[in-house]
Order: structure tokens, then sequence, then C-alpha cells
């Protein structure tokens, strides 16, 4: 049995034995930690770090938390596997400014972690101050999410990353240049070679940039362990009322409620973000109907009447699938650490939370193509607050990032 099952593992190849490993729980910090070392990356670091066949292992990968339950949206091409030496390549090009005109801007001007891998302006800034007319979304949770941009016309994340590179707006370069200049560097070329093997070109220079968003995933919030400590004392409300009868009968039970107490415990919801949630779960508020699942998001298109005001409204999503009824429909953003990427909306015209609230409690801006789920709402001062309390609470932690080690 033993010889059968080995030469089993042999006819799937390395790759396969691989993936059958234990999977690495995304969010953990030797992921995006950087090769180890200080200053600028040196020839001789990279050529250690690309020695270990460890760092060229395709990786089994799981989502932290409340996230695992989102599992079976998971989106990671069969020609772009996630290793360590590929996420670490994205890693350093994602924070690379050399990749513009000037060298002004990286992907990371963006979208940065310290706001939450957005950027707190109305709209993206690319090179020479120049704005385009969208608000920079985030790129966090990718990996559970297909389609890219607020009109979705980016299929997947390697096809995104590589757009903004030639953008004359955004960051002012072009493909062409943008692979002279890393068969031009010695650590960056060494590294496509052995990870790619094949000489450097602009979808490999996508693959590695996707495969590190991909890792770039949010933490435990308050919200999740207050769910699933609710869930369990909603079903099993009569078995919990005598916790010692409940260990003695069931043990299991009783552990997984008295874990989910206390890791409640430790990263409480307020009292306003319970009521909140309540509320945003209610059809007096409606907000899941569109910001559902673990990620908070359908991930559709919607016209909420932002910006439909304007004299040239920004089409949207008809301006990729030319479908009238698209007109003006942006895709729904997730709500997870939605306090720390404001502005809000696809044109960043909403400063807070509040603003938010407020833009759906009056039912949008009228016009043909509304949302049929776009209604007013009647909404107290209080549930109002409630509603900002319960998002906030959808904040957790993101990965440590190195953001500084470059060849």
């Amino acid at each position: 049995m033993k010889f059968r099952w080995l030469a089993l593992l042999l006819t799937l190849g390395v790759s396969n034995i691989a993936q059958a490993a234990d999977p690495v729980e995304l969010g953990k910090a030797n992921l995006t930690s950087g090769i180890p070392g200080k200053g600028p990356l040196t020839i001789k670091e990279i050529e250690t770090w690309l020695a270990n066949p460890k760092n060229h292992e395709p990786l089994s990968v799981k989502l932290p938390g409340s996230l695992e339950a989102g599992k079976d949206a998971i989106y990671i091409p069969e020609d772009n596997p996630l290793t360590l030496a590929k996420i670490e390549l994205g890693r350093q090009l994602y924070f690379d400014r050399r990749f513009s005109a000037g060298n002004e801007v990286s992907c990371a001007d963006c979208h940065h972690p310290n706001f939450g891998y957005a950027k707190d302006t109305q709209f993206g800034v690319g090179i020479k101050g120049q704005t385009g007319n969208r608000n920079s979304p985030t790129s966090f949770n990718r990996i559970i999410s297909k389609a890219q941009f607020w009109d979705g016309r980016a299929g997947s994340l390697e096809e995104q990353a590589v757009g903004p590179i030639a953008n004359p707006i955004e960051m002012g370069f072009t493909h062409d240049k943008a692979v002279a200049l890393i068969k031009a560097t010695p650590g960056y070329k060494m590294q496509f070679v052995k990870i790619f093997g094949r000489e450097p070109n602009i979808d490999d220079v996508g693959r590695a940039i996707a495969s590190f968003e991909r890792t770039v995933v949010t933490g435990e919030s308050p919200y999740d362990p207050y769910e699933r400590l609710r869930r369990l004392e909603e079903t099993f409300a009569d078995d919990l009322e005598d916790l010692e009868a409940l260990k003695e009968d069931n043990e299991e039970l009783y552990t997984r409620y008295t874990e989910a107490k206390k890791a409640a415990e430790a990263n409480p919801m307020s009292e306003s973000a319970k009521r909140g949630r309540d509320l945003f779960f209610s059809t007096k508020s409606n907000c899941s109907a569109c910001h559902v699942g673990v990620n908070f998001t359908d991930e559709l298109y919607h016209n909420l009447g932002v910006g439909m005001d304007q004299k040239e409204p920004d089409v949207g999503r008809f301006a990729v699938t030319k479908e009238e009824k698209d007109t003006g429909a942006f895709k729904t953003p997730s709500l997870r650490n939605i306090a720390q990427t404001a502005p809000y909306m696809h044109d960043g015209s909403q400063k807070t939370l509040m603003e938010v609230v407020e833009w759906y409690a009056k039912g949008g801006h009228p016009n043909k193509h509304l949302s049929e789920k776009i209604k007013k709402l009647d909404l107290t001062e209080q549930d109002k607050k409630d509603l900002v309390a319960f998002m906030e609470s959808l904040t957790g932690p993101l990965p440590k990032v190195e953001t500084e080690r470059l060849p």
C-alpha cells in the first residue's frame, strides 16, 4: 500500500505534491515581510533566496478567520500558482516607483498600506499630480474577487496590475519600458528568469504583482467573533442555559462556545455597533441586499445615483458592456476595513461614512437607471450612528509588509 501511494504521488508531479502540504494561512507576516536583511536588496541576498527550493513550491492557502467561509470564491489562475518567490517579486514591483515616468509613483501610491490599501485623496493621483475621475479602490481581499476596477473592465488581478503602468495619467510609462527596466536591473532579471523560466515580459509582471496582492487580506474584526458567538447562542440557546451540564454532555460544543465568548470579549463590539448590525441585515435598511457574504460585497454593479446629476456623468459599467442597463453602475465595494479607506463612492465624493449613510437614506440621486434596490430609508439619527458604528466594527488587522527593500 505504501509503495502504491508513493507511485501515485510521483505521477502527480512535484507541483501537486507541494499542493498537498498543510495550507498556509494568508495574513501571516512571513509571506510579505520580504527577503531577510536591511537596506537595498543585494545580488547575493537575492541569489540565496532564489536558491532555496521551498521558495518555489506552489502554496496551498487558506483565508484567515471568518473569511475562510468564502473559500469557494478564491481565484488563483492555474497558470499562476502562488509561491513565496513570486509573492516577494510582486511585493518589490508593487512598491517600486521606477516603473513610472520620472520615478514618481508606484502601485502603492494609490493603494497604500497606511490607507487600507486605498488612498485618502478623492481621486487617484498619478505622475505630475494628474488625477482621473475615480477614487482608488482597495487592493485587499482581491483573492476572492475576480473582475477588477470600479467598472470590472479587467477580468483578473493579472490584467489589472499592468494597466496603470501604461496609463498616461497614472504611471505614465510603457510596458516595453517596464520590461527593459527589469532586464537592465540584475536583481529583477534573475528573479524573473528563475521564477518563470523565461525572459521577462509584461504578462509575468502582472502575474507577480497579482500574486503579492492575493496575500493581502483582512484579519479578524470585532464583528467576526461577535457573529460566531451570536450564532451559537441563537442556535443552541437551550443547551447553553446550563454550561456545567453542557460540558458533561457535549464537550465539543462547550469548547466552541467558551472560545467564541472569550474571543468576543477580547475584541468587543460596542452596543451601538451591535444595533447597527441588526439594522444592517434588516429590510429596514436593505444594506445586505448588495453588501453580502464574508467580504460584504455581491461583486456586482449598481447605479446608486452617485454623480448622475453631473452634466456628463461617468457611465461606469456601460463602457464595458455597452448595455444601457449598466449606465452609471459601479462595483459594490467590500465593507471590510471600510473605516480606513475614506473618501467613498467611485468618485470619492463622500468624505465620511455618515455621508454615505445619509446618501442611502435619501434614496440616492434619481435617474432612469437607478437600481431598484435604492429606496428612501426611514432612519433616525441614532440608526445612522449605529450603522456607522457597525461598519467601523468591520476593521481588522492587515498583514505586515516590507515597503522599502528593492533591488
